[in-house]
């Protein structure tokens, strides 16, 4: 079967769809997830994603590393940090539960490992608006949920990129703790003067990538800073 649709929801941000191909460039199946008409991840690209998990725990010493992931999406992420034997809890939080769903039924690749891991809680919520409220600090804080800083997946979550809601997020961060952001756009400088009013140590990764769809080097970003 060259194409299946696996799930499909109406959810408050519209249409939300999971599908599988075999994709003949690539010479494999593949897994995506659609909002409406839009593409908004893919099982083809994943370096980025996974960069933001190996990245941002590069900067951790010692063990019984407590994280927490906002943005479920096909679970790269979460896998990544589930991959290292220093994490003793993760949580991710993604607002929509039939994300969550998918991971538990096994729709998705990574689903079954992640959802049974025992290290790991898959809470449904509004990450931007939880990650404001004081509750318990993490060692890292690493978010892939917007396109980037000024392009966003559905409204609510602006105030989070501004100075303010950037203080308020960092105190769910433990000192010496790391923030990561995933973006699929270039570096932007506006943000990066944002994150050094609270992080120190802040830079903005670019992330290569081959694509053999348009042939070419692809690019995405990771935030970093640190506590």
């Amino acid at each position: 079967m060259l194409f299946e649709e696996l799930a499909w929801a109406e959810t408050p941000i519209g249409e939300i769809s999971l599908r599988r191909r075999h994709d003949p460039a690539l010479g494999h199946e593949v897994h995506e997830v659609k909002l409406g008409e839009e593409y908004l991840m893919s099982s083809a690209f994943t370096a980025a994603e996974i960069a933001l998990a190996e990245l941002g725990l590069a900067r951790l010493d010692g063990a019984g590393l407590d994280v927490l992931v906002g943005g479920l999406g096909l679970g790269y992420t979460a896998r990544a940090v589930l991959d290292d034997p220093r994490v003793g809890a993760l949580t991710v939080v993604d607002a929509l539960p039939e994300v969550i769903d998918w991971h538990r039924r096994g729709l998705v690749p990574l689903g079954e490992g992640i959802a049974t891991d025992p290290r790991c809680r898959l809470v449904a919520a509004d990450f931007f608006t939880s990650v404001m409220e004081d509750g318990e600090t993490y060692d890292a804080l690493l978010i892939d949920i917007d396109h980037s800083p000024s392009h966003h997946l559905a409204p609510g979550g602006e105030g989070f990129y501004s100075p303010d809601g950037t203080a308020r997020m960092a105190r769910r961060i433990r000192e010496g703790g790391v923030f990561g952001l995933w973006s699929n756009d270039p570096p932007e400088e506006d943000y990066l003067a944002v994150l050094r009013g609270v992080f120190t140590d802040v830079e903005a990764r670019v992330v290569g990538f081959w694509n053999p769809l348009q042939g070419r080097e692809s690019t995405n970003t990771v935030y970093l800073g640190t506590r």
